[in-house]
């Protein structure tokens, strides 16, 4: 791993322990199992959503992107904060941030209705009640 995977880690420290695991030519953070971060190229970017977004555009801050068949696709994972690096509360807040808008989207994505496998097939009528 990197040192800055180190350093971040280090970072994050006061607020519990964090992981990191290769992914896609970079690495993903996670706290308590939940992925919160990526360090791609050696920048952090931080999970967001529609609750923690506005602070992150209020900094200026903008999107992971990278090119795929000829577009421009955005994650859900912003640049965080250089304050972040020079103050540990501040560290803290922004990860804590990020780790609650990944367990909103777990909570929302588990509360959707489950799709019926492709091979799964009802009677013409519908299913059959029990009833």
């Amino acid at each position: 791993m990197s040192e800055f995977i180190g350093f971040l880690q280090e970072l994050f420290e006061k607020w519990g322990q964090v992981t990191a695991r290769r992914m896609f030519g970079g690495h993903g953070l996670y706290h308590e199992g939940l992925m919160f971060a990526i360090v791609v190229d050696n920048w952090l970017y931080l999970k967001t959503d529609d609750i923690n977004r506005p602070e992150f555009e209020a900094q200026g801050l903008a999107p992971f992107t990278y090119p795929m068949k000829g577009k421009t696709v955005a994650l859900s994972y912003w640049s965080a904060p250089d304050a972040i690096f020079d103050e540990p509360t501040e560290a803290v807040r922004w990860a804590r941030s990020a780790w609650e808008a990944a367990a909103r989207g777990l909570a929302a994505k588990a509360a959707r209705p489950r799709r019926r496998s492709p091979g799964m097939s009802f009677p013409k009528n519908g299913p059959v009640s029990t009833r």
